[in-house]
């Protein structure tokens, strides 16, 4: 499916509750402070009271959205939109295509609003050790958020493992659009990047 066949779900993204935004307005101030800490002096370099100082919040404010300086760069704000958009989805659609419309108006809404983030942040999680030594565990939050929507959708239990390892397929396959994306030097569109990547799964993994 090209992205000119979804671009109708912009028209219908679901919109977060006051709460929610503030917090993911929090977490914004708090990671676009890192970045430019990070752009000027290396990830290594910035320690979080510096990053707390620059947000203008105090060190415990980014320990309670951020447990760790890792979690900065790999904890995702958007996941409640994407889960909103795939509980939007009609019933009777494969787990695949849901997904694939979550996680593109997802990703419209970051290309829309944090597009110099999102290229700072997989930037960082190809070069720095410890963002991908951590990665698979900051991933865990999606994939759990993710079967227990299509567990809801498909009337299976949360755990099943093949949820998880449908989860944990479409997880990967985004990973390795993201890091395609920044070896192309982050110039493709990456909406349609995604959108093809999927495509593989939806196929069946055939080439």
């Amino acid at each position: 499916m090209s992205p000119a066949n979804t671009s109708s779900a912009a028209t219908s993204e679901p919109r977060l509750g006051l709460r929610e935004r503030k917090k993911i307005q929090t977490r914004q101030a708090i990671r676009r402070a890192a970045y430019l800490l990070f752009e000027r002096q290396g990830y290594d370099g910035t320690p979080i009271d510096q990053i707390a100082e620059a947000a203008d919040v105090s060190p415990s404010t980014v320990f309670r959205y951020f447990p760790t300086k890792e979690d900065i760069v790999l904890t995702g704000e958007y996941d409640p939109v994407m889960e909103a958009a795939i509980r939007a989805r009609p019933a009777g659609e494969s787990p695949v295509e849901a997904i694939r419309q979550g996680v593109l108006v997802a990703m419209r809404q970051i290309m829309d609003n944090d597009i110099v983030e999102l290229r700072q942040r997989t930037r960082l999680v190809r070069e720095v050790p410890s963002l991908r030594g951590r990665q698979a565990e900051g991933m865990g939050q999606s994939a759990r958020m993710l079967c227990t929507v299509l567990a809801e959708r498909s009337g299976r239990d949360a755990n099943d493992v093949e949820l998880r390892v449908v989860t944990s397929a479409i997880l990967g396959a985004m990973h390795e659009a993201l890091m395609y994306w920044v070896e192309q030097g982050q110039q493709e569109d990456l909406i349609a990047l995604i959108d093809r990547t999927l495509d593989v799964l939806d196929r069946g993994l055939t080439l």
